[in-house]
């Protein structure tokens, strides 16, 4: 336990360096997806799938499918990263309903993490895609005057995205803790089923808003 949800307990100190325990959660979160990923596709077949390998298709169709209709272009290149951020964050909001676990997600400094990943990788696809000189220029748009309100545009779009995340993964692990404190073991079940839900669609408004945000980078989405 912590004093603020807004601190994350020190699992161990390396040297001045302090590694928390949503850190560690999510080595092994990471850890156990990246086998779990390894053993799932080892024997990919193009013919007769298992029914691994459709789950797994179907997973990735689908998301290509939701980024590329966000987006409004090919889904393909954006897809490493907004696939695998949707993934990782289905796991690690749903992690908090193990006994003993607590969802990394519900630690800010894993959704300001998260964050921060997106803000970066906007500002590096859009330079990519469309210029140092001409991604920079949109900024000054429809006005140079406008420049400054755009800067602090970006600024706050990560801090919304950290702080939604945060707020409502922290916000149902803290009411399922206290109705188990009053209720006892079963009474919450319901209370869990419902946050097993919210998870999932959190994890999927989370990457929508990032999709609309490196869509707008990279200009295939008008910025508002």
């Amino acid at each position: 336990m912590t004093d603020s949800p807004l601190t994350a307990p020190v699992v161990v100190a390396l040297g001045p360096l302090p590694i928390t325990l949503p850190v560690v959660v999510t080595w092994g979160l990471m850890a156990a997806m990246t086998l779990g990923a390894a053993l799932a596709t080892r024997r990919l077949r193009v013919e007769r799938p298992g029914r691994v390998q459709t789950v797994l298709e179907l997973v990735v169709e689908t998301l290509r499918r939701e980024i590329g209709e966000t987006m409004q272009a090919d889904a393909t290149p954006f897809l490493p990263l907004l696939g695998t951020l949707f993934l990782y964050l289905a796991v690690a909001n749903l992690s908090g309903l193990l006994p003993g676990l607590k969802a990394p997600t519900a630690f800010l400094e894993t959704a300001a993490a998260l964050a921060l990943v997106v803000l970066l990788s906007a500002q590096a696809l859009g330079i990519a895609k469309r210029g140092l000189w001409g991604y920079l220029k949109g900024f000054a748009h429809p006005t140079p005057l406008l420049l400054p309100l755009n800067l602090l545009s970006e600024l706050t779009r990560a801090f919304s995205l950290s702080i939604r995340l945060f707020g409502n993964v922290m916000s149902g692990e803290f009411v399922i803790g206290i109705v188990l404190a009053l209720a006892g073991l079963f009474v919450p079940v319901p209370l869990m089923a419902l946050e097993l839900l919210l998870g999932l669609v959190q994890a999927y408004i989370f990457t929508i808003l990032a999709t609309v945000f490196i869509g707008g980078a990279v200009g295939t989405i008008e910025k508002g």
